[in-house]
């Protein structure tokens, strides 16, 4: 019995060491990451840099006030498209589905969810830019928006279906109809853990760099929603592939600031759920 414990011992004390070191390398990656970005793009930083437009190849200065302002607004149109219609998908699935319709939206969400965002980049160049016959603003927010759908969709379905039975059950009880109940009990009681999952939906569409290449390309002035538009990703990969060492630099300073926002979106989302993603069961 003796011998028995020991070994359970010895295999419980290997196993929380392994799980140490492995939460210890995860959160270091993360801060070398962070690191590495503070110590290279940190010096590029100044208000300059958050309020001029760029300047020509290899001249020195300048900032990336386009990008910062093309990425706001791309996201901002691309969360106007895709937050309500992947919403009102994930409401379908957890209230009104059946068996076939919704097995066929839920595998196709989750296929979404898998394919590469340069594809999804080429069939928004096919079937936007092609016929539009330019690059735009509007081209990256669908194609981003396409990446939003299923995201938010099946965080929205999770969330509504951890609501208890009860809360429909009572509601109905009442006299209430089905969208009355959906509306006024169901989504307030699971509202938290919507808006997070629609948050971090946001946060991961905004460091995409594929799908803004094939659709909204980039541009070195101010630029509206049916003009190829700059976009922070977009400009990082091409400063970052330059032969110019100032636009390294620059590349440094907008990679600290793009992850410096993603981070800020996981923050916000963290403390929601912190405060309750979903009514107690």
């Amino acid at each position: 019995m003796t011998s028995r414990n020991s070994r359970r011992n010895a295999v419980n004390n290997l196993m929380l060491t392994l799980c140490g070191v492995c939460a210890f390398l995860t959160v270091s990656t993360l801060f070398l990451i962070l690191g590495y970005l503070v110590y290279h793009g940190a010096k590029s930083l100044n208000p300059n840099f958050f309020v001029q437009l760029p300047l020509g190849e290899g001249q020195s200065g300048g900032g990336i006030a386009n990008s910062i302002l093309g990425s706001a607004e791309i996201v901002a149109l691309a969360t106007l498209i895709g937050l309500p219609v992947g919403f009102f998908a994930g409401v379908y699935l957890a209230e009104f589905g059946g068996k076939t319709l919704p097995f066929i939206v839920r595998y196709t969400a989750d296929l979404l969810n898998g394919i590469p965002s340069i594809v999804i980049g080429i069939f928004a160049w096919t079937v936007v830019v092609v016929p539009m016959h330019h690059f735009s603003a509007l081209a990256g927010a669908l194609a981003l928006s396409v990446m939003l759908i299923p995201i938010t969709a099946r965080s929205t379905e999770q969330f509504l279906l951890d609501v208890p039975r009860s809360l429909r059950e009572g509601a109905l009880a009442l006299g209430a109809n089905k969208w009355r109940t959906i509306a006024t009990v169901i989504v307030p009681a699971a509202r938290k853990g919507i808006m997070t999952g629609m948050i971090l939906g946001v946060a991961r569409i905004s460091g995409e760099t594929a799908p803004l290449l094939f659709t909204s390309l980039s541009n070195q002035y101010w630029s509206g929603i049916n003009e190829p538009t700059a976009s922070l990703p977009v400009t990082i990969f091409n400063y970052a592939t330059s032969a110019y060492e100032d636009w390294h630099q620059l590349a440094w300073a907008a990679g600290l600031v793009l992850l410096a926002l993603v981070l800020l979106a996981n923050i916000a989302a963290r403390m929601v759920i912190s405060r309750g993603a979903s009514v107690p069961r």
